[in-house]
């Protein structure tokens, strides 16, 4: 892992900055992190922003409409919006570090031509329609059918947890197409339009009260066969290709997030006294060094995934990205207990960015895949150790 930086990327770096610089005093207010709509309105419009400026899927591959820049890039990028206080992805997360990844290695050229350009254009916003109330963490367990009606899936089922359903344009759905096969196979990856007649959308009220996730409700929707990505029964091989960007790539720009907060956390425990507790600035110099060594594992799992990429490969996140999520989750919680020692009654009031971010925090052992999960995956796939019973 090559860690210096050339003089192109050096210039890449500076180029970015003075483009920030001009344009983010440009950007309107930032509305109420709690209404989505009109957070969809203001990340899509900094999306559109980026694409014009030949910012928008920077790490994507020309072919796919991205730009093409490798992997340092892609990081040096990140590093610079987020010291620069730039909108994040947003209501587009799911569209740019998912599913259109997805689409650009697995889908025919006709698809990344139909759904990808939007996407890199900030005019579609795509949903995730992967968890189901009965099946838990096991995504193998899901139950939502579609059968075959001629060019046509009808499609039938219930998912959860569905991020930004209530805004969306489209949905990653999976899908069982031949229940008499077994579990990890008869399941098929679908881009669903949310505006299908059968698709009810209800939002869920989370523990900070956004509604960022929905029920998805499917009552025999026609989904074109043309909308399956790879082939029919194949979906659980994409689906770990969608969970490797996930686990891989897509909380690359929490983590810078993450050391602009531990920097900001420190200033405030010099400011209120706590410094002088030992035990405080313990927990925040152990949680700096686990912040570094993540930026460094993603490095490393970037430049790996690049050098498969050279090789001839997809280019498509390894198993890595698990070790990196399962750490990612719990010292993100650990930060904002941190975070909680240090403001103290502060950090209890919901209109506190610290208090919604805590609140938060307690998800991320869940989402995309919960931390038994990454540890099984580290144990079975990276340690070789057998399975369990």
């Amino acid at each position: 892992m090559e860690l210096a930086y050339t003089q192109e990327e050096e210039e890449f770096r500076a180029r970015l900055r003075a483009w920030l610089a001009e344009v983010l005093p440009t950007l309107p207010p930032r509305p109420d992190p709690l209404d989505w709509p009109a957070r969809r309105a203001y990340d899509m419009d900094w999306q559109r922003r980026l694409h014009d400026a030949g910012y928008a899927g920077l790490h994507w591959p020309k072919d796919a409409g991205g730009q093409g820049a490798t992997p340092t890039q892609h990081l040096i990028f990140l590093e610079e919006t987020e010291a620069a206080g730039a909108p994040y992805v947003g209501a587009g997360f799911v569209g740019l570090l998912h599913a259109g990844p997805t689409i650009a290695a697995e889908g025919t050229p006709q698809q990344c031509a139909r759904w990808l350009p939007p996407i890199l254009r900030g005019e579609e916003v795509w949903c995730q329609g992967f968890s189901e109330p009965d099946a838990g963490s096991d995504l193998a367990a899901l139950r939502t059918r579609a059968v075959r009606d001629g060019d046509t899936y009808v499609v039938t089922g219930s998912k959860i947890w569905t991020s930004h359903a209530e805004v969306a344009d489209w949905c990653e759905l999976l899908v069982r197409t031949d229940p008499e096969a077994p579990r990890h196979r008869g399941i098929s990856w679908l881009a669903l339009p949310m505006d299908a007649p059968g698709v009810t959308v209800r939002p869920l009220r989370t523990l900070a009260g956004s509604r960022e996730f929905a029920e998805l409700f499917l009552d025999e929707v026609r989904v074109p066969v043309g909308n399956r990505v790879g082939a029919e029964n194949d979906g659980w091989r994409v689906t770990m290709v969608t969970l490797s960007f996930e686990r891989g790539t897509a909380f690359v720009g929490e983590v810078v997030a993450c050391r602009r907060t531990l920097r900001l956390l420190a200033r405030r425990a010099q400011q209120n006294g706590c410094w002088g507790d030992a035990t405080v600035r313990r927990r925040l110099g152990r949680l700096n060094a686990e912040f570094s060594a993540l930026w460094r594992l993603i490095q490393w799992n970037v430049s790996e995934a690049a050098h498969g990429l050279r090789q001839g490969g997809t280019g498509v996140p390894g198993v890595g990205g698990s070790v990196f999520k399962l750490r990612y989750s719990h010292a993100r919680q650990e930060l904002y207990e941190t975070a909680a020692a240090v403001l103290g009654p502060a950090s209890l009031e919901l209109s506190q960015e610290w208090a919604l971010e805590r609140l938060s925090s307690l998800s991320y052992t869940i989402a995309a895949g919960t931390s038994q999960i990454q540890r099984n995956i580290v144990a079975e796939r990276i340690l070789g150790l057998p399975r369990g019973r």
